[in-house]
């Protein structure tokens, strides 16, 4: 074997055994929750020593970031790959793709949708600037595409909107404001208001209390969903 060879083997196997780190580290948190990560409950899982799994990850909260990273910019690839798909003069169903995208995958993978929006790792110290900046940037600006694509529809209804950007975290600003200069403060809100429909809806079928109230959680969601996008006053297309 050439040493390109055995160079090659060895990022693969260790490619590999790092997928299976953090597979088993989402297995320990749906049946232990957040706390149940630690490196050695992983490496005892594994059957690895404690010393070899460091040579992976030096520190649990190296592991949770990696983690965090992983399923939050899986979650940005799939909510914006379901607004790409659709044409952009159709509003209505571009949200509406958008919305289901977010949900399906958070019903695919519940423990991601909990790692970035439920419970928190304990002891867990994030990295300056987050555990995933860029998956957070994408989802944070296609949260705000859906409001941007309703504002032609709906502004009208946000005329008295008292709202200003001192209303704002400086920090959702710099996400938003550079990709959707023209949008007013009052558009922002919306965003936020929307978000709110979608990720309560979502957050309440992960977490099991839906499923006590309703035997259709999809049902109920897409229902809510219509009724937003009346709301928007945003026309459908025939």
């Amino acid at each position: 074997m050439t040493v390109t060879g055995s160079t090659g083997r060895r990022e693969r196997l260790r490619a590999e055994t790092t997928a299976e780190i953090k597979n088993v580290a989402l297995a320990l948190m749906t049946s232990g929750g957040p706390g149940a990560i630690t490196l050695r409950a992983i490496a005892r899982e594994m059957g690895m020593t404690a010393n070899a799994i460091y040579g992976y990850f030096a520190t649990r909260d190296d592991l949770v970031t990696a983690l965090i990273n992983d399923v939050y910019t899986a979650l940005a690839d799939t909510v914006d790959t379901a607004w790409e798909n659709v044409p952009a003069t159709d509003a209505a169903v571009r949200i509406e793709a958008w919305a289901n995208a977010f949900r399906t995958w958070a019903l695919v993978n519940p423990q991601g949708f909990r790692l970035i929006y439920g419970d928190p790792v304990p002891g867990y110290q994030a990295p300056e600037g987050g555990p995933a900046p860029d998956a957070a940037r994408r989802v944070c600006t296609g949260v705000t595409a859906l409001a941007a694509a309703a504002w032609p529809h709906a502004q009208h209804l946000h005329e008295d909107s008292t709202f200003d950007w001192s209303d704002f975290d400086p920090g959702l600003l710099d996400k938003v404001r550079p990709a959707f200069p023209d949008l007013p403060p009052a558009a922002v809100a919306l965003a936020l208001r929307i978000w709110g429909h979608l990720h309560g809806l979502v957050s309440l079928e992960i977490y099991g209390h839906l499923h006590t109230q309703t035997t259709s959680p999809a049902k109920l969601f897409q229902n809510e969903l219509g009724q937003l996008v009346r709301t928007l006053g945003i026309p459908r297309r025939r």
